[in-house]
C-alpha cells in the first residue's frame, strides 16, 4: 500500500454568521489576506521608526504615511490580482462573460497580477507624495513574503492549487473528484503538497532572508537591493515548484496533458514558469544595478 498523508479535516470556513437574512462566512483565505496585510503594515511602521536602516539615516515615510499607503496597496492587490487572472489565465472566457470580471467573490486571483498592481500603486503613491518610490518598494518587498506564507497555507486548507501525483511518503490525498482524478493511480491518489512547498520557499525562507538583510546588513540603504532580491527569489521559487504543481485546467488538453502554456515537443513551460522568467531577469538586473550604484 502506498504511504501517504491523509488530508486534515479542516473546514475552509472558520465560522458563519447570519446577518440580515444572509450568511456571512469568514474563510481562512480571507483571514490570510487580513493578517498578512496587518503584520506587513506593522513591520513597515517598525522599520520607518528606525532611521538608521535607511539612506542618509532618514526614513522615506512617516508612520501616518504608511497607513495612507496601506489603502493603495490593498486596492493594488485586489484589482491587479483579479485583472491578472483574467488576462493571464482565462482571457477568452471573460471576454465572453465580461460582467463576471467584477465577481471577485467567485475566486480567481493571480499573484503576478497582484504584484503588478502593488508596484503600480507604490509608484503612483510615491510620486504623489514626493517619496523615493524605490525605498517604498524595498520595504514592501521585505514584508510581502508574510502574505505569501499565510496565503499558501490557506490554499492548502482550501485543498486547492495542489501538485501533481506522487509516490513520495509525504504526498497528500486531497479531497474532491478533481484531485482524485489520476488515470494511472488505483485507489487514493496522493499529490505533492505544492502549496506548502511554496509557503516554505516564497514565504518563510525568502522572508527571513530579506528581513535579516534589512535589519542586520543594512540592505535598505542600498535602494533596489531588496526589490531585486524579492523578484528574483520569488521567481526562482515559483519556477522550481511549478515542476510538481498541477497545471491549470484550462491548459490541459489531450495533446497537452502536462498543461504547458508553451510547448516544445515533449517539453514546455507552465504559465507560472513563463510569468516567473521576466521576474527573475528583472530581479537580477535590479540587484546588479543596486550593487553598482553609490550607497545612499
Amino acid at each position: 500500500m502506498q504511504a501517504m498523508i491523509p488530508f486534515p479535516d479542516i473546514s475552509p470556513e472558520i465560522f458563519t454568521l447570519p446577518i440580515f437574512g444572509m450568511e456571512f462566512a469568514l474563510r481562512w483565505y480571507a483571514l490570510s489576506y487580513i493578517v498578512g496585510i496587518l503584520l506587513g503594515w506593522r513591520l513597515v511602521v517598525a522599520s520607518v521608526k528606525r532611521p538608521h536602516l535607511w539612506p542618509r539615516n532618514s526614513a522615506p515615510m512617516t508612520p501616518a504615511q504608511v497607513e495612507d499607503l496601506l489603502t493603495w496597496v490593498i486596492l493594488g492587490v485586489i484589482l491587479g490580482g483579479r485583472l491578472g487572472f483574467v488576462l493571464f489565465y482565462q482571457p477568452g472566457y471573460y471576454l465572453q462573460n465580461p460582467m463576471q470580471i467584477l465577481q471577485v467573490w467567485q475566486g480567481g486571483m493571480s499573484f503576478h497580477g497582484g504584484l503588478l498592481g502593488v508596484v503600480t500603486a507604490c509608484i503612483l503613491y510615491s510620486k504623489r507624495r514626493g517619496i523615493a518610490w524605490l525605498s517604498v518598494a524595498d520595504v514592501l518587498c521585505m514584508v510581502a513574503p508574510i502574505g505569501l506564507l499565510l496565503g499558501r497555507i490557506a490554499n492548502f486548507i482550501n485543498a486547492e492549487l495542489w501538485g501533481r501525483p506522487t509516490g513520495l511518503p509525504w504526498g497528500v490525498a486531497f479531497p474532491g473528484a478533481a484531485a482524485q482524478d489520476c488515470p494511472d493511480v488505483i485507489g487514493l491518489c496522493a499529490r505533492h503538497p505544492s502549496q506548502l512547498y511554496e509557503a516554505a520557499l516564497e514565504g518563510l525562507i525568502l522572508g527571513a532572508v530579506l528581513i535579516c538583510l534589512a535589519y542586520r546588513r543594512g540592505a535598505l540603504k542600498q535602494r533596489g537591493t531588496l526589490t531585486g532580491l524579492f523578484f528574483m527569489g520569488y521567481g526562482i521559487s515559483r519556477f522550481i515548484v511549478e515542476f510538481v504543481r498541477q497545471a491549470d485546467a484550462q491548459f490541459i488538453t489531450p495533446d497537452n496533458p502536462m498543461g504547458y502554456a508553451v510547448q516544445m515537443g515533449g517539453l514546455g513551460l507552465s504559465m507560472g514558469q513563463l510569468l516567473s522568467l521576466p521576474m527573475i531577469a528583472f530581479g537580477l538586473a535590479m540587484v546588479t544595478w543596486a550593487k553598482r550604484s553609490r550607497p545612499a
